[in-house]
């Protein structure tokens, strides 16, 4: 088994250690073992440290087995004495939202007895979920206020080595996973959790937590959260949106809200305008096709082609002229790049059903489609004109 240095200091950047061998993985990944690493493996909720081995990458870290692999893109020389280095940068930063998951999922058990089923450490959010199916912003807010007291306290955070017997003096937030080799970080006078990840030394080292949204998750609720640095990050970017928005909304933050809710009422009734003004040109065309109306069989066609033209445009506009005339049928052809686009549709007194008419035509163009006697479209490749293809509707009717 390699002989894990995160455990006796989890501030150690870099140390010296013997390769004990080179080789590959099932799927061909190269991996180095050492006698002793500093390199945390993925596990616990936790990700992998990242850094370097005689200043070769390290990209991924994973225990096998009792051994811990450290991925390389490149060969080392296993003669030579591996020297390692920690990116402490993203070291810390798991230490800070490891440490800081511990006190909130305490926080949420210990106020109001909601235990944490899952955590999952990203990149630039954490996230826990809760046995619980709501969660109000009161709720919300005095867990905070708890987690961050707990933090300001600065309190040590201690992990301890103990047999069964001996962690089962302790009050555990969760049961156990393992029988041996057991590890307890405790949170003294309020968190005491089973746990392999590495964590800062005292509480104060958190920095800070702030949750950030919370959101229903099938039966359960899932709990946003950063802290430490990334707080930092969150608030920078956060006001960096503020202050371009200031100008635009022409308002200052406490009264941003109202003002983007007056621009989106006033959005919302433009585009309520702007229907109403399409629809009364619809209006418009429609009564400029009442004039190009045929006569098949004692049938009314009015029958058109177009380009590109949006189909919801000519569903609409078929149907306003339909719920406009008597005893007349509408056909329209949109050619669209290499498809071509059929709609149909007829008043009450049509004798024909608009649902066989284009389902006849569409193996023409090898379509799709479908609808009802009153109204039907559909579509297919553009295997010959949009004129050709009025004409061929045109003679079924014949």
């Amino acid at each position: 088994m390699s002989k894990k240095l995160f455990y006796q200091d989890q501030y150690i950047r870099s140390f010296t250690s013997k390769i004990k061998r080179c080789t590959e993985d099932e799927n061909g990944r190269r991996f180095v073992v050492l006698e002793e690493t500093a390199f945390y493996p993925t596990g616990g909720g936790q990700p992998h440290d990242t850094g370097t081995l005689n200043e070769l990458k390290v990209y991924d870290v994973v225990e096998v087995d009792g051994e811990v692999r450290h991925y390389l893109q490149e060969s080392i020389d296993e003669n030579l004495e591996c020297v390692g280095s920690i990116n402490w940068e993203r070291r810390f930063d798991h230490m800070q939202q490891h440490a800081g998951q511990h006190i909130l999922s305490a926080a949420f058990e210990d106020v109001f007895s909601l235990k944490t089923t899952s955590f999952h450490l990203g990149t630039d959010i954490c996230t826990i979920d809760l046995d619980v199916s709501n969660l109000t912003n009161e709720v919300v807010e005095e867990v905070e206020k708890l987690a961050n007291t707990v933090i300001l306290e600065n309190r040590p955070i201690v992990a301890k080595w103990l047999t069964a017997d001996e962690a089962s003096s302790f009050p555990l937030r969760k049961q156990l996973s393992v029988e041996d080799n057991i590890r307890i970080v405790i949170i003294e006078e309020f968190d005491y959790n089973g746990c392999g990840g590495t964590h800062p030394s005292s509480t104060g080292q958190i920095g800070s937590l702030k949750i950030l949204q919370v959101e229903r998750q099938k039966k359960q609720v899932r709990v946003h959260f950063v802290c430490g640095n990334r707080v930092i990050q969150q608030l920078g970017e956060k006001q960096k949106v503020i202050q371009e928005l200031t100008p635009l909304l022409n308002s200052p933050q406490p009264q941003m809200k109202e003002a983007a809710n007056r621009i989106l009422q006033h959005s919302k009734d433009l585009e309520k305008q702007v229907e109403q003004l399409k629809v009364r040109i619809l209006e418009y065309e429609a009564e400029h096709f009442l004039d190009k109306m045929e006569c098949v069989h004692s049938q009314q066609i009015i029958r058109s082609t177009f380009n590109n033209r949006p189909i919801s445009e000519l569903q609409q506009l078929a149907r306003i002229i339909s719920g406009n005339t008597n005893n007349t049928v509408v056909l329209f052809v949109n050619e669209t790049g290499e498809n071509l686009q059929v709609v149909c549709s007829k008043d009450k007194e049509s004798y024909l059903d608009m649902n066989q008419l284009v389902k006849a035509i569409l193996p023409l163009i090898n379509g799709k489609g479908g609808g009802n006697a009153m109204f039907a479209q559909g579509g297919g490749d553009k295997t010959m004109s949009a004129e050709q293809l009025a004409e061929a509707i045109l003679h079924l009717i014949d």
